[in-house]
């Protein structure tokens, strides 16, 4: 991290948190005190369990230990932390762990669980609970054989000259059954002609659609005579329903071996409650997990199949459900290590395949999504899932789900949150969670500050609760220093995500981070997530990396915000238009953006029901933008007669209303944003960094802003500062700003009230930084009066409010500086004198080595003192080179009267690797911005000798790279410490009435 160039520059923004003798601050647990604030400070300073992040607790299945257990929750509870997820991952494991004794599911896994919620409850975190050992679903029970495993159907090819007879068994599936798999039912056989002059081993083969032959008469004992046409070259395709054999991800964690359950039926439903229900709900555990109320989690639905993936019954549900028998176009289904075997001449295809996937979505849901969540809240438990994963409505399973989850890992964009958070916020629920902080390669390399500026950018799409990706049991079989963990090594590699906790040098510093997510998450989870614009998409995918059309390239850099829908998101309760809005009652949406379906090149289609009801709501006052030339218009799936006609009369219908826009394409959406009179909730000038998310609850509206230091490609972050304009609900709000950090909530002292009612303030971050402003009626939300005045500019570096109200002005240099004051009032105020800058170049350096210890979860920490005329990474440090650990960084300053009184200081610390903490003269500092390296240690300072003490803490790669050379060897080493340049900048400070 970076400080921002210069020592104006580096003086805290008006926006900063900066506490006052005369407006005491509400303040987080071990900051200055202050009075007692409402019930939203005083949560928002100090938060409780539930809202706080979590960590994904990998456990080497059950060989643990009751005391590890205590211990590692402990750990975990003092570092601020809400609780844990529980997930028996085992990737890393070298030695094999005796499945029958020590597996998922076992007397001692239930043990242990039971200790965990146990001292969880004690410590007073929530403890979550993996749906099976790994993922995806699984349970031991069942063979690949039985009704409740996941199925698949494998088709078996021959090719049949015309005029010539087909006598002989049916043919052999293309792809070989998986371990353990060994029925199979037959369930159709069928023939279809090749397509004139394509060949019959094309992958895929083309087909000629109206030539389908349904065999399944002629079949006797699986053999089949059959003679073909004279006409062309006919393929024979025989389909069977088997085991598809997927098992848990890892090696055997139970005895017998679980099995992957059909995702798709209640069989398979059926035999993961009926496991839980049998071996692993003892009365013990009934009761902790309704006293701890924690939730039931289950990962990404990453089903794989050798053949196609099949559900028994499958067939007689989707002509239930679509009207049509899925039998003629069966051939179109059929697939070969995940790539279709054959295709139609025709548009059918694509329809059949979007019919096929829209009934799975439906099985899942009925079958097992909302069946498992019935059960989970019976034993008082949410239900969190990762709801993405093959081609299903991820968006309307988001919309039902307790928790829908989200990764940092697998999502590519933003966009790919704001869709979950779409659905989410369309069925009314609060949470947003995001499997956090999972990095390719990044085992024992991942540094908090690269973690939170990805974290921070999520929140702002929507995002609102963390579970890091992970925190390791200590230990496991074969285990190398420092312990093991679920994913390092891997593959022979450094793995991925990163084994946070007590290992870790970082660790001490965790609970600043810790507090500061805490109330980040504290702001996102009050009130209702607000956007501008709500984008429909033919189909509810998440996880695609596709953004909204003209919204994420060009409206998010101005201030738009937007969330997806899918259609089935229109049939929710909440799916209404009052007052020109769409769900008013949540997102509240100011147009909805219709474009053609970005899955499929931008096809011009859409359901006939979605079609009915945007007219439904352009009649009611919506404002809609839809691009386009729709004369092309059909409906998806396979039609029925008269669809398509149907739906160009309401594509007419709807662009004929007077608030519906057509625009010709994506760039021209500024023009229907314009003639519709559309105006986003925050305005700013274009900026490629900013980000920002809005909530809002009956008594004060959330701005979440932070500036965007990952996602552009090539980027490395920049300072910024912006005026952003802010819409406001009410005239007699004052703005405030939350300090993460500390917990202190201020009136913001620079802003600007516009004729038109909005607030116009300034906003300066570093990158990956963030800020929270909240606009209230002061009195409830925060106790106390409006303050008696507010300045709209400067000339000074900062404003700020000093005892008894009056006007402070703050900056680096002398001279006299004028404020403007709301209503155009001008005060003046004069800064005598201001010291120099002093460079502090002169450190001793007392550094914790750590190395392995007597065990692998060891740790021996051996210290070094370094002197430095000059300050610079451990690695070009000989004695540090190839050290990790705690650095501690000592200095003195003398300093005279001019730097007393009326005068502070800042800390500009320049680069530092990892995290820091500050202590000045013996005391230790506030909770430190630990992506915005500048402290303020004015009021810390003293006349003569002063000494300035910074606390470094790094990861262990460059330990590992000697210690462990096989797996982390070939990397580069990173630069650790405090690598400046670090100055000491005076300020002076006036005081002026007002």
């Amino acid at each position: 991290m970076t400080a921002a160039a210069g020592a104006a520059a580096a003086l805290p923004a008006a926006t900063a948190s900066v506490a006052s003798a005369a407006e005491a601050p509400v303040t987080a647990a071990g900051a200055t005190a202050g009075r007692p604030g409402g019930a939203f400070a005083r949560s928002f300073a100090s938060p409780a369990a539930p809202v706080r992040p979590k960590f994904r607790w990998w456990w080497p299945d059950a060989l643990v230990d009751t005391e590890e257990i205590r211990r590692e929750i402990d750990e975990i509870a003092a570092a601020g932390f809400g609780g844990v997820e529980i997930a028996a991952v085992t990737h890393s494991v070298s030695e094999p762990i005796d499945p029958s004794r020590h597996g998922w599911g076992t007397p001692a896994w239930v043990g242990a669980v039971e200790t965990a919620l146990h001292q969880a409850k004690k410590r007073g975190i929530v403890v979550d609970l993996t749906i099976g050992p790994a993922w995806p679903a699984a349970v031991p029970g069942i063979t690949p054989d039985s009704n409740a495993a996941i199925k698949e159907l494998a088709h078996g090819v021959a090719v049949v000259p015309g005029g010539t007879a087909f006598t002989g068994p049916l043919p052999e599936p293309v792809s070989a059954p998986g371990s353990g798999v060994t029925t199979r039912k037959v369930r159709s056989v069928q023939a279809a002609r090749i397509v004139a002059g394509t060949s019959p081993t094309a992958f895929p083969a083309r087909l000629e659609n109206d030539s389908v032959v349904d065999l399944a008469s002629r079949v006797s004992d699986d053999g089949l005579e059959w003679t073909a046409p004279d006409d062309g070259t006919w393929l024979l395709i025989a389909c069977y329903e088997r085991g598809s054999g997927q098992r848990p991800e890892g090696p055997a964690h139970t005895s017998p071996l679980s099995y992957v359950v059909d995702h798709f039926s209640e069989a398979g439903t059926r035999a993961v409650i009926d496991f839980w229900e049998s071996r692993i709900l003892t009365p013990r555990m009934r009761r902790l997990l309704r006293e701890t109320g924690g939730a039931l989690f289950e990962d990404s639905i990453e089903i794989e199949t050798h053949a196609t993936l099949w559900t028994p019954g499958i067939m007689a549900e989707f002509e239930r459900r679509t009207g049509y028998s899925l039998l003629p176009y069966l051939p179109a289904l059929l697939q070969t290590k995940e790539k279709y075997a054959f295709a139609f001449d025709d548009a059918t295809n694509k329809a059949v395949r979007r019919d096929y996937m829209e009934v799975v979505t439906d099985l899942y849901v009925e079958n097992h999504l909302l069946p498992v969540q019935r059960w989970a809240h019976g034993l008082g438990l949410q239900l969190r899932v990762q709801p993405y994963g093959l081609q299903t409505d991820a968006m309307y399973k988001a919309a039902l789900l307790d928790a829908p989850e989200g990764e940092s890992l697998g999502f590519k964009n933003l966009d790919d949150f704001r869709c979950l958070a779409g659905g989410r916020d369309m069925g009314g629920k609060l949470v947003l969670s995001n499997e956090a902080g999972g990095t390719a390669g990044g085992a024992y390399a991942t540094t908090w500050d690269a973690t939170l500026k990805k974290l921070v950018t999520q929140y702002a799409a929507g995002v609102n609760q963390a579970v890091f990706h992970g925190f390791a049991y200590a230990d496991a079989p074969g285990a190398a220093w420092p312990g093991f963990a679920a994913f390092s090594p891997y593959n022979g590699g450094a793995g991925y995500g990163e084994a946070w906790g007590p290992r870790q040098p970082t660790w001490r510093h965790v609970p600043e981070i810790a507090g500061y997510l805490s109330r980040i998450q504290q702001v996102l989870q009050t009130g209702v997530n607000k956007a501008d614009i709500g984008v429909l998409w033919q189909k509810g995918y998440a996880g695609s990396g596709l953004g909204a059309s003209w919204f994420s390239g060009e409206g998010v850099p101005v201030g738009w915000t937007h969330l997806f829908l899918s259609p089935r998101l229109l049939t929710l309760p909440g799916a209404v238009v009052r007052d020109g809005r769409f769900a008013p009652d949540g997102p509240a949406f100011k147009a909805l953006l219709v474009d053609g379906d970005v899955m499929i090149g931008r096809e011009h289609t859409l359901q006939l029901d979605v079609a009915e009801k945007l007219v439904g709501y352009a009649r009611q006052g919506l404002p809609i933008i839809v691009i386009g030339d729709w004369k092309d218009g059909h409906v998806p799936g396979l039609p029925r007669t008269g669809d398509n006609e149907r739906l160009l009369e309401l594509i007419a219908e709807l662009l004929a209303q007077p608030g519906v826009f057509n625009v010709p394409d994506r760039p021209d959406v500024p023009q229907g944003i314009a003639a519709l009179g559309l105006r986003r909730d925050v305005e700013y000038a274009q900026s490629s960094m900013l980000l920002h998310a809005h909530r809002a609850d009956g008594e004060a509206d959330y701005y979440f802003f932070a500036n965007d230091a990952v996602s552009k490609k090539g980027s490395t972050g920049t300072p910024i500062s912006h005026d952003v304009t802010l819409t406001m609900r009410r005239p007699d709000v004052v703005p405030y700003v939350l300090d993460a950090w500390t917990g202190t909530i201020e009136p913001l002292t620079t802003y600007t009230r516009l004729d038109d009612g909005r607030i116009r303030l300034p906003v300066a971050l570093a990158p990956g930084a963030t800020t929270i402003i909240a606009t209230a009626r002061p009195g409830k939300w925060v106790p106390g009066p409006a303050p008696r005045w507010n300045a709209t500019s400067s000339q000074a570096s900062q404003v700020r409010r000093a005892e008894g109200g009056r006007l402070e002005v703050r900056d680096t240099r002398p001279g006299t500086y004028t404020t403007t004051l709301q209503g155009g009032a001008t005060v003046r105020a004069t800064i005598a004198k201001v010291a120099e800058p002093i460079a502090l170049t002169r450190w001793t350096l007392t550094a914790e080595d750590w190395t392995p210890g007597a065990t692998a979860s060891s740790t021996a920490r051996n210290r070094r003192t370094v002197e430095l005329d000059g300050l610079r990474p451990w690695s070009q440090i000989p004695e540090l080179a190839d050290a990790s650990g705690v650095g501690r960084y000592r200095t003195t300053v003398e300093l005279g009267a001019a730097w007393t009184g009326g005068h502070g200081a800042l800390l500009e610390l320049g680069e530092v690797y990892d995290t820091y903490r500050v202590t000045v003269n013996g005391r230790a500092l506030p909770p430190a911005d630990q992506l915005t390296p500048v402290v303020d240690i004015g009021p810390h300072l003293r006349r003569g000798t002063n000494i300035i003490e910074v606390e470094v803490a790094t990861s262990l790669l460059n330990r590992l790279r000697v210690v462990n050379a096989p797996v982390f060897g070939a990397a580069k080493r990173q630069d650790y410490g405090l690598v400046g340049p670090v100055r000491l900048v005076p300020y002076g400070r006036a005081v002026v009435g007002v």
